[in-house]
């Protein structure tokens, strides 16, 4: 097992906390609730968890990509995180739909089949999530 990773939040006001990570240099960021409950000073937990999601996927093409030796020119992911009420009335993330753009030479088109196979099995965060939120990811 690998040493865990710790992340510290400080409050800083309202809804606001500042984010420190445990990499030397690594900036910290502020996270906040949307208005009216925050003052949008930061992303919410919800668009982390989206950006998390998304920023793994993309990630783990590209290092397939990569030990494929196939060079990608452009790629854009978005993410798209649905949230309804529960039973409760309370919100929860019921779906999050990712569409990764991805765009290869002419030439290597035909060797990126493999890669959109197993690319998803290796993203740490996608394969955690999928434990309690659906996801759907589509590569174009």
């Amino acid at each position: 097992m690998s040493e865990p990773i710790v992340t510290k939040l400080k409050f800083v006001k309202g809804y606001a906390f500042g984010v420190e990570f445990d990499v030397e240099g690594m900036p910290s960021i502020i996270v906040d609730e949307t208005k009216p409950t925050g003052e949008n000073l930061g992303p919410n937990p919800t668009r982390l968890l989206s950006a998390a999601v998304g920023h793994c996927l993309s990630s783990s093409l590209l290092y397939c990509l990569s030990k494929a030796k196939i060079q990608a020119k452009n790629m854009e992911t978005t993410v798209k995180t649905n949230i309804v009420r529960n039973e409760e009335g309370r919100l929860r993330v019921q779906e999050i739909d990712v569409q990764i753009r991805l765009d290869v030479p002419e030439v290597d088109k035909p060797r990126v089949g493999r890669c959109l196979e197993i690319f998803e099995n290796y993203c740490t965060v996608t394969s955690s999530v999928r434990k309690g939120i659906q996801v759907n990811v589509n590569v174009v």
